[in-house]
């Protein structure tokens, strides 16, 4: 048995025990086990169907070997020739698929994320720019059926946002919101500008997955909550009861504020959410450090005060520096069409991981 098939087996072989247990009355009534096998179960189940193809094909391939060493008819051995050039074909092309799906993924790929979108260099060109991706963003996952909620808002001067928070829930949501973390830069004339000139400005967007509560265990003595009005727009009611929310988490310092809700509760939740995404994010900035040392490009993550993207309107150009990919499409790209920039650089990660494997193999 060849070493791929051997890993197989044992991935086979976890498969069935997994699935064996998530039927067990005493797994049933341990939900946080439950929730746990079953994504396992799911993760798993991509490999499964790669290796029963794969099992397959190799079975093929011993038959028609079988049929060109004994057939005495040479048409029949023919047609088995033939047919072992496209299982070899298929071979190979299934043996590259399960390389790269035995690299172990992103394990936080198929959570929801917390996107955060800040206006930097520019002044109110840069609150316009924030506000330009926050369209772009919502537009994405309206096209991907997936469902988005603001958390915060701090409104520009003059339009856009000086920062911008929300929440994005849906299948696999930071497996591809994940390459958008980084400084986005555009060149453009800007509303404000009379003399036509050309300007560059900057807005920075970090992408977190959303942490839930297996993840990160709050104590409620480690945080301390203080009430407040909220200011700025939202009517009478808002303004004059104890809505707004700031949480701080004692241990580690982090603090949360929000007033978006005139509900004190509704307050809560989000501020809750956001801080134990913050807190689960000290540690996976710790794996993102791991991996982006054995990495060179780091295409998902990378520094997330590296420039990573230029919006160039005079020439309807839109450039990805971490793949040098040009594209001339802004007015769509700006409009949510941005999945080709995406899957181009999960093409990158995914080579980058895969020459990692053989070199580490």
């Amino acid at each position: 048995m060849n070493s791929l098939l051997e890993k197989l087996e044992v991935i086979y072989s976890r498969w069935l025990e997994i699935g064996e247990q998530l039927v067990q009355p005493e797994t049933i009534a341990d939900m946080k086990r439950f929730v746990k096998l079953n994504k396992d179960y799911k993760e798993l189940q991509a490999i499964v169907n790669v290796y029963q193809e794969y099992k397959n094909v190799l079975s093929n391939i011993s038959n028609a070997k079988e049929v060109i060493a004994n057939e005495k008819d040479e048409e029949f051995r023919n047609m088995a020739k033939e047919e072992l050039n496209a299982l070899n074909e298929r071979e190979e092309i299934l043996e590259n698929q399960i390389r790269l799906l035995l690299i172990p993924s992103d394990p936080q790929d198929e959570k929801n994320a917390i996107v955060e979108i800040r206006a930097g260099t520019g002044g109110d060109e840069a609150s316009i720019f924030a506000g330009d991706l926050f369209r772009m963003y919502s537009h994405y996952c309206e096209n991907k059926k997936w469902k988005l909620d603001v958390v915060s808002v701090t409104e520009g001067t003059i339009g856009g946002f000086k920062e911008i928070i929300f929440n994005v829930m849906g299948e696999g949501v930071y497996g591809l919101l994940k390459y958008e973390s980084g400084v986005h830069r555009v060149q453009r004339v800007p509303q404000t500008e009379a003399q036509g000139r050309v300007h560059t400005s900057a807005a920075s967007v970090v992408v977190l997955p959303e942490a839930d509560e297996f993840d990160v265990e709050l104590k409620e003595k480690d945080i301390r909550k203080d009430t407040y009005c909220s200011s700025g727009p939202g009517g009478q009611s808002v303004n004059t009861t104890y809505s707004a929310i700031r949480l701080t988490h004692i241990p580690t310092g982090i603090v949360v504020a929000i007033q978006d809700e005139k509900s004190q509760i509704k307050n809560y939740e989000k501020a809750l959410k956001i801080l134990r995404t913050r807190i689960y994010e000290m540690e996976y900035q710790k794996y993102l450090d791991d991996i982006s040392g054995k990495r060179k490009t780091m295409v998902s993550t990378g520094d997330r005060s590296a420039k990573i993207r230029t919006y160039n309107y005079p020439q309807n150009r839109v450039t990805d520096h971490r793949i040098n990919l040009t594209m001339y499409n802004l007015s769509g790209f700006v409009d949510g069409d941005i999945q080709e920039v995406i899957e181009a650089l999960q093409v990158a990660e995914n080579a980058e991981r895969l020459k990692a494997s053989v070199e580490a193999s």
